[in-house]
């Protein structure tokens, strides 16, 4: 898969400890808009998705958590890559580690069907929701969004760089 972009903040030192956790993550085309997970409690858009189990593959990872996430059910005949981020800083949960996670972004369509969310404790907490939204809509979101928690914030930002690409994509 082909590398978007890495993000590396380099707050670490180099005798940390490595904490790795790969997620595979949606990139739903509907029409003109894109479905996205919205919190309502932090006010971002994040891609449907999240870690990948030891015991699966990145496509299982990848159907099991947008159906957790949104309810959605993905055709995996459409699966397709779009491309990969690797995410690299301090962990903020453990001391002395690393936090790195590799995201696999990939296209997929779903059915017209959309079952029960099943969230997360920090999932329902965050308010997740299923939102379907302009590019340009979920951009701007994301550009505003701040956080008292800067851990959160470099995900957001991935996020809102990994949106700007695909709309550069969609518009050549």
């Amino acid at each position: 898969m082909r590398e978007l972009f890495e993000i590396d903040l380099k707050d670490y030192e180099e005798n940390y400890k490595v904490f790795r956790r790969p997620s595979a993550r949606a990139v739903i085309i509907q029409g003109d808009k894109i479905a996205l997970v919205y919190s309502g409690k932090e006010k971002y858009f994040k891609f449907p998705g999240g870690g990948i189990h030891d015991d699966e593959d990145k496509t299982e990872a990848l159907i099991r958590e947008v159906k957790e996430e949104t309810g959605l059910i993905v055709k995996p005949e459409t699966i397709r890559e779009f491309g990969s981020v690797k995410r690299r800083q301090k962990s903020n949960t453990s001391e002395n580690t690393v936090f790195e996670q590799e995201n696999f972004y990939y296209f997929c369509d779903c059915e017209d069907n959309i079952t029960e969310q099943n969230l997360d404790a920090y999932e329902k907490e965050a308010g997740f929701t299923l939102k379907i939204v302009t590019l340009d809509e979920a951009i701007k979101v994301n550009g505003e969004y701040r956080s008292e928690v800067f851990f959160n914030e470099i995900m957001i930002k991935r996020e809102k760089r990994v949106l700007e690409l695909l709309k550069g994509e969609i518009e050549k």
